[in-house]
């Protein structure tokens, strides 16, 4: 079914969250995490808990599906590493998509993982660290030295942290260290602190082609909505189950929900279903950009008048009854 929800050239969000059990004890292979909610970029807070990893393909109506998600610790026994667990997730998308574009942020800018993307033959988009060196002009150069040689000449405006900004843009050839191919790095201006370095291996002829690898990569904040929304709408971290086991498949129940708030995002506005469901949303503000708050609210306000449950909702099947009977026909 996601399949035929995406785009024809589809786009696809890797990224981890956490699970923090700070108070847990008997849960089976808790491990160490960085806590997202409480950590900055000046310091990091340690907790209890597991690490989440997620793959999320972007729909047509421009809203985040899951189609890998795996609760996994370090603590496992037999547990490899979480590229391990990464590369599932990647093979996993190319299996159910084929050809798609991956886009990670500064956490996946490793070796091992561009040498998987040239691996499997697809498209990608990486935000680099100011530690990654690349090939130029026959000289393994600092990236941030490219970064603060040039000036954003392309003018756009993107969307990042629920905001608009206006950012300037740049590009210029390289090569990667993993395997030497020739790469593209975006650079985008004007919108964090220090310019944003992204390496595409998609090819680049115009100044449009260089505008939708930055808008690709700011498609990111759907997956990041995606995580706020899965531990807010569905508690996500709020879970008795110990066995790991049992924590991925309440984890698996979790993704089809958000999977069907997706699916009713993708309806025409003027279906029933649609109308109802954002009637009794009954939102402040008419126009956002994730719908999956909304839609959760609407139906939840639908079930909230079922006191009675969804047994009510259905006929019955009685079987006819049959006399027991010893003499044949």
């Amino acid at each position: 079914m996601v399949r035929e929800w995406v785009e024809e050239k589809p786009v696809v969000l890797i990224d981890d969250s956490d699970v923090v059990k700070p108070e847990g004890y008997k849960f089976e292979a808790l491990g160490i995490v960085r806590d997202g909610s409480e950590s900055t970029d000046k310091k990091s807070v340690y907790k209890k808990g597991y690490h989440v990893t997620e793959a999320v393909a972007i729909t047509r109506s421009k809203q985040p599906v899951s189609i890998f998600s795996r609760i996994h610790s370090s603590s496992e026994k037999d547990y490899i590493s979480a590229n391990t667990v990464t590369f599932e997730a990647i093979e996993q998308s190319v299996k159910l998509l084929g050809k798609a574009t991956f886009v990670m942020d500064r956490g996946y800018d490793d070796n091992k993982m561009f040498l998987k993307m040239d691996d499997l033959r697809q498209d990608y988009v990486i935000r680099l660290t100011a530690k990654r060196k690349v090939l130029y002009h026959g000289k393994w150069t600092p990236v941030t030295e490219l970064r603060d040689r040039r000036k954003g000449k392309i003018k756009i405006n993107l969307r990042y942290h629920n905001s608009d900004h206006t950012a300037y843009l740049s590009h210029v050839k390289v090569q990667i260290t993993a395997s030497r191919k020739p790469v593209w790095l975006v650079l985008v201006y004007g919108i964090t602190e220090h310019p944003m370095m992204l390496a595409t291996n998609i090819s680049l002829a115009s100044k449009d082609d260089v505008t939708r690898i930055a808008q690709c990569y700011f498609s990111r904040w759907r997956i990041e909505e995606y995580f706020r929304c899965k531990k807010t709408v569905f508690d996500f971290e709020n879970f008795r189950v110990r066995s790991l086991s049992a924590i991925n498949a309440l984890n698996f129940y979790i993704t089809i929900c958000m999977a069907y708030l997706a699916f009713v995002s993708m309806k025409p506005s003027s279906s029933q279903i649609y109308l109802n469901i954002w009637e009794a949303a009954d939102p402040i503000k008419m126009k956002v950009f994730f719908f999956g708050y909304r839609i959760a609210a609407g139906i939840a306000r639908i079930l909230d008048a079922a006191h009675e449950g969804c047994k009510s909702w259905f006929k019955p099947i009685r079987q006819k009854f049959k006399q027991l009977s010893f003499l044949t026909a």
